[in-house]
């Protein structure tokens, strides 16, 4: 359990060439602990937006939401696993599903790492250091963009250029099914009001 939960995940972003190939053909990789660093992932974010030193917090706690923030990391995590899944289905991409979720929740942990400290950090900061702040705010993001391009890499098997440009094509994908998503949405809402509307007229005229 130990070797699951903190060693692997901590070996694997630090050499994560090494950590993703082990986790696609040694099976030392776990959906449920990829799920478990999301929901860290997730509880980092609130504890940030909620917690964070009033130097460099700006958000109002009067309308903060957690579940706004839960579905804000949580839908965009499944929509890229999906899309990404879809596009690499077509690209002879060799991952499965569940590696592709793993390959993107191992990824974050850098997240985890840095913002939990850096959010007790920032409240205990002066001016002059909130620059610090930022930067490793800044850090666990790129850190985080490595890690899931050799995932995807390593996953897929894919080369360093087929990688770029599969990540670009997932991230329009996702764009495509929001948009298809809301225009759905928009139509069925004006077919429930047309609907509606019938429906009153029909009462009134008996």
């Amino acid at each position: 359990m130990k070797q699951d939960f903190i060693k692997f995940p901590l070996h694997l972003i630090v050499h994560p060439f090494d950590g993703f190939w082990d986790m696609k053909y040694d099976g030392k990789g776990k959906v449920r602990v990829a799920l478990f660093i999301l929901a860290l992932v997730i509880l980092s974010v609130i504890l940030q937006n909620q917690f964070a030193g009033f130097l460099v917090n700006y958000n109002d706690p009067r309308y903060l939401n957690s579940l706004t923030q839960l579905i804000t990391i949580v839908f965009p995590f499944f929509l890229w696993c999906v899309s990404n899944w879809a596009i690499t289905t077509l690209m002879d991409g060799e991952g499965k599903f569940k590696e592709i979720v793993m390959a993107t929740g191992y990824a974050l942990l850098p997240l985890v790492l840095i913002y939990v400290p850096f959010t007790i950090a920032s409240r205990f900061m002066v001016q002059e250091e909130t620059a610090f702040y930022y930067l490793f705010n800044s850090i666990s993001t790129i850190w985080f963009i490595g890690l899931l391009f050799v995932g995807t890499m390593t996953v897929h098997q894919y080369s360093a250029l087929k990688t770029i440009v599969t990540m670009v094509l997932t991230v329009i994908v996702m764009g495509i099914i929001v948009f298809l998503g809301t225009l759905v949405l928009s139509m069925m809402q004006q077919i429930y009001e047309f609907i509606v509307n019938i429906y009153r007229e029909l009462i009134f005229r008996t």
